[in-house]
C-alpha cells in the first residue's frame, strides 16, 4: 500500500467515526474501531468547545462533523486525488495557521497536508482548540506510522518549510512580511454573496436562509450580501427566512442584533428587520452578525463586471444562471473536497513545495 493510500485509509476510519456524531443526533456504533477509547472522549470535547465558545453549539459542531463524514468516505478521497501525481513527494513540515470562526474551519488544510505525504505543525485559534487534536489522536491510533507527523503548538512557529495562514485583513499583512521567505498561502476576509433576481421560488429563498443564518453567518462561505434588482420586493425573502425567528432566542446572536439595531437607529441608517434580522443597503461585502448588506444592480452585464472587479473580496457566489463559478442555493456550507478557498489549489501547492 502507497503512503498516501494509507492516510487516505486513515481518514476513511475517522470519517466513520465522526458519523456518529453527526446534525441527526449522536449514536454509538458497535463496529467502529477503537470507540471504546474514544466515543465518550469527543463527546465531552464536543461539550468543552461549546462551552469554551459559545458560538459553537452543539448542533453548528454537528453539523460541520457530518459534512466531514460525508467527504471522508473513500469514494470522495479518491475522487479528489486522482488527477494529482503524489509520487515526488519529498516530505517537508507544514505549518497552518487556522482561523477560529466556524467549527472544524482549518480541517481541510489539515487534511490537505497530510494526505500529500507532509508533516503538520498546527498553530490553533484559541476559539476552536478542542476537536481536531482528539481528532488527531485517533488518526494516530488507526495509522501509527502518523504518529510523529502531526504537531500541536501555542508557541511560536519553528522548524517548518512552508505555511499556510488564515486570518484577518490586518493579521494577513503581518503573514505577507513574517512568512516572505517561505512558500505560502495567505488568507484574507472574505465573504460570499446571492444574486436575487425577484425571481426565485420559496423553496430557493428557504435555501438560501441555511447559506445565510448556519453558523450565525461567521463563515466566509455564509452569504452576507445579496445583489438585487431595482424595486426588489423583500416580503417573499423576509417570508423565507422566518424559521429561523428562534434564533433571537440565543444570548449571543440576541446581544449582537441589540447592539446592531441600536447603531443603526441612533445614526439614522435606513434599514428593514423582522425581529431577527435586519437588511440595510450597504456597498461592503463584510456586513455584522444579525445584517444582511444589500445592493441594488442595473444590469446582469455590469454586475457581472462588479463581481469580478471585486473577486478577491469574494469567496463565493450563490445564485441560478448568472455564472459558470456560481453555487446553487443551500450549497455553501457543504463544500466538496475540491472547493479550495479563494480559488487556490491547496493541494498543488503542497506537492511543489
Amino acid at each position: 500500500m502507497s503512503n498516501k493510500d494509507y492516510i487516505l485509509e486513515a481518514f476513511v476510519k475517522l470519517g466513520q467515526f465522526i458519523s456518529q456524531f453527526s446534525s441527526e443526533g449522536i449514536t454509538k456504533n458497535e463496529t467502529i474501531p477503537h470507540n471504546d477509547l474514544f466515543f465518550d472522549g469527543f463527546k465531552h470535547q464536543i461539550k468543552l468547545a461549546n462551552e469554551y465558545n459559545g458560538w459553537f453549539t452543539q448542533k453548528n459542531i454537528q453539523f460541520a462533523l457530518y459534512g466531514w463524514s460525508k467527504q471522508l468516505s473513500e469514494d470522495n478521497l479518491n475522487l479528489w486525488t486522482k488527477d494529482y501525481n503524489f509520487s515526488d513527494v519529498q516530505p517537508k513540515t507544514v505549518a497552518i495557521i487556522m482561523a477560529g470562526n466556524i467549527p472544524l474551519v482549518g480541517f481541510h488544510d489539515f487534511l490537505s497536508v497530510l494526505i500529500t505525504g507532509h508533516n503538520v505543525l498546527v498553530k490553533q485559534s484559541s476559539n476552536d482548540k478542542h476537536l481536531l487534536p482528539f481528532l488527531a489522536k485517533y488518526l494516530e491510533t488507526v495509522a501509527p506510522k502518523l504518529k510523529g507527523s502531526i504537531r500541536f503548538t501555542e508557541d511560536k512557529l519553528e522548524n517548518y518549510d512552508a505555511v499556510i495562514a488564515t486570518g484577518s485583513n490586518n493579521t494577513a499583512r503581518y503573514f505577507d512580511y513574517y512568512f516572505k521567505d517561505k512558500p505560502s498561502i495567505i488568507r484574507k476576509n472574505r465573504n460570499s454573496a446571492a444574486i436575487l433576481t425577484g425571481h426565485e421560488s420559496s423553496e430557493q429563498l428557504d435555501l438560501l436562509s441555511e447559506d445565510i443564518f448556519r453558523y450565525y453567518g461567521l463563515g466566509c462561505r455564509n452569504v452576507s450580501k445579496l445583489f438585487v434588482p431595482k424595486n426588489y420586493n423583500f416580503d417573499a425573502f423576509f417570508e423565507a427566512m422566518y424559521k429561523w425567528n428562534p434564533i433571537i432566542n440565543e444570548a449571543k446572536y440576541a446581544n449582537n442584533y441589540d447592539y446592531n439595531k441600536a447603531v443603526y437607529l441612533m445614526s439614522e441608517f435606513d434599514m428593514l428587520e423582522n425581529g431577527f434580522l435586519m437588511i440595510k443597503e450597504d456597498q461592503s461585502y463584510a456586513s455584522p452578525i444579525a445584517t444582511i448588506f444589500y445592493e441594488f444592480y442595473d444590469s446582469t452585464e455590469a454586475l457581472q463586471q462588479k463581481i469580478k472587479t471585486d473577486k478577491d473580496l469574494i469567496q463565493c457566489i450563490v445564485a441560478s444562471g448568472f455564472d459558470d463559478n456560481e453555487i446553487p442555493f443551500g450549497k455553501t456550507q457543504k463544500p466538496e473536497l475540491s472547493d479550495y478557498a479563494d480559488d487556490v489549489d491547496t493541494i498543488t501547492f503542497l506537492l511543489k513545495i
